[in-house]
């Protein structure tokens, strides 16, 4: 491949799965995923990490999945964050600048934004985000972007994103100790809304819904802006748990049915006929479980979770102006009549939303499903803090790759000078520091990989 292209790493710790993802961002501005691992994830509730060394078990194995894939390691990456500690406050601030009659800079617009960061909110709690919702100039007000305006004050109203520092301090030493660094931590409804909304939507006003296994997360935009961010307690996890009470079913039977036979509206008609038969244990007969009966528990709790949503639109003020609707992504939007109860509910249009990501190899196309919304927007938001830090400061180190990484090349060059070098580039060494006895010991059990064959399934 000719050129320059930048590979990144993102992980997603959820509470159902742990996925890593390496993907390259080419010159014509394309993302090309490399590699992905998934792993069940055991140490996490409600986007929590309760078990510290199982977490680190998941990501360990996760990464490594995508490293071998990719045919290349990386050092640092892009974290989610869900759970119920995450709060989102609105807050004001502003400026004074030094000269009224030059045009505001974009590094007096940074000064801005660092000033509110440093701010202390609540004690214990630390800042993920800060988001300018608009910009005033003297009495201009309602400026997406202020820069290139005249004025004395420079005032703005930000969304604040925060979380308790136990938490955040637990998922980055379950990363650290997985032998990465996190670059940065994203609130996971940003990412999963970088993936799946479209630009009309943001401007119009939407509400982006994330289903996942242990939270569902809310994200708000309007008039291309974040307006309100919140991340309810409750996903498709505890659908699951109310089906295995309700039932008297094995976690694992309460979950299938769930997927193959789970409706949100227990009023279709449809589902009257319809049986789920259930294998007996210890000698016991099967049973048969009506539809309508699954669908009533179901649509309890998604009625529950629906109006805890409805609470925080209430609470942002946003409702009256979602002109887009609401869209749904995440592994519990794929819940049959899911969104037709949505719409019931708030009287707004519902859509479910695939990330909107291309794929240029088949080995991926299984990301093109809701359920990787969230890694797929951390991927994306990941090049755009890259390529922002790139143009503040193009001295940084990136990966540049002249040749695509696949393990046949590893063969072929690994043993070569030139081959060195290139992996010294790619690894971020310093071209003359010799070959020393870690980067041996490194090379060997990197290149112990060159038996993996890419295209055989079985081997992935």
């Amino acid at each position: 491949m000719a050129g320059k292209s930048k590979i990144i790493g993102a992980i997603d710790v959820g509470t159902t799965k742990v996925v890593a993802i390496i993907a390259r961002k080419n010159e014509n501005g394309s993302i090309d995923i490399l590699g992905y691992g998934k792993e069940k994830s055991i140490g996490v509730k409600k986007g929590t990490v309760l078990n510290l060394p199982e977490t680190v078990k998941s990501i360990s194995s996760a990464i490594s999945k995508a490293q071998q894939q990719a045919g290349v390691m990386v050092k640092e990456v892009y974290v989610g964050m869900a759970g119920h500690h995450i709060r989102s406050k609105v807050h004001h601030g502003y400026i004074i600048r030094e000269n009224e009659e030059e045009p505001i800079t974009k590094e007096e617009v940074a000064r801005l934004i660092k000033s509110i960061e440093n701010l202390t909110y609540d004690v214990g709690f630390e800042v993920i985000h800060v988001i300018p919702k608009s910009y005033t100039v003297d009495k201009i007000s309602g400026l997406a972007d202020p820069i290139g305006y005249i004025g004395k004050k420079l005032e703005a109203s930000f969304h604040i994103v925060i979380g308790e520092l136990s938490p955040i301090r637990i998922l980055r030493r379950c990363i650290e100790d997985a032998g990465l660094k996190v670059k940065k931590i994203f609130l996971e409804p940003l990412a999963s809304a970088a993936a799946v909304l479209t630009p009309e939507e943001i401007e119009m006003g939407v509400a982006m819904i994330d289903i996942g296994g242990g939270t569902t997360d809310l994200a708000v935009y309007h008039q291309e802006c974040v307006q309100h961010t919140a991340v309810i307690p409750f996903g498709g996890n505890s659908v699951t748990e109310d089906l295995r009470k309700t039932l008297f079913l094995l976690e694992r039977e309460a979950e299938k049915i769930k997927i193959e036979c789970g409706h949100a509206i227990a009023a279709d008609q449809s589902l009257e006929h319809k049986v789920a038969v259930v294998e007996g244990h210890s000698g016991r007969p099967s049973r048969e479980i009506n539809f309508t009966i699954i669908a009533k528990t179901i649509e309890y709790r998604m009625t529950e979770i629906i109006e805890l949503v409805i609470q925080e639109l209430k609470h942002a003020q946003i409702t009256n102006k979602l002109a887009a609707g609401i869209v749904i992504t995440g592994g519990g939007a794929m819940l049959k009549n899911l969104p037709q109860l949505i719409a019931y509910h708030t009287g707004k249009d519902v859509r479910v939303a695939y990330p909107r990501v291309s794929f240029t190899s088949e080995s991926f196309k299984e990301l093109n499903n809701p359920i990787y919304s969230t890694i797929l927007g951390l991927i994306i938001l990941g090049f755009e803090d890259l390529e922002e830090e790139l143009a503040n400061n193009p001295e940084i180190f990136t990966v540049e790759a002249n040749e695509k990484i696949e393990h046949e090349t590893q063969k072929e060059t690994s043993n070569t000078p030139s081959g060195k070098n290139e992996l010294k580039k790619i690894f971020g060494l310093p071209k003359n520091n010799g070959i020393s006895q870690w980067f041996n010991h490194f090379s060997e059990k990197f290149f112990s990989l060159k038996e993996y064959n890419m295209d055989d399934p079985e081997s992935r």
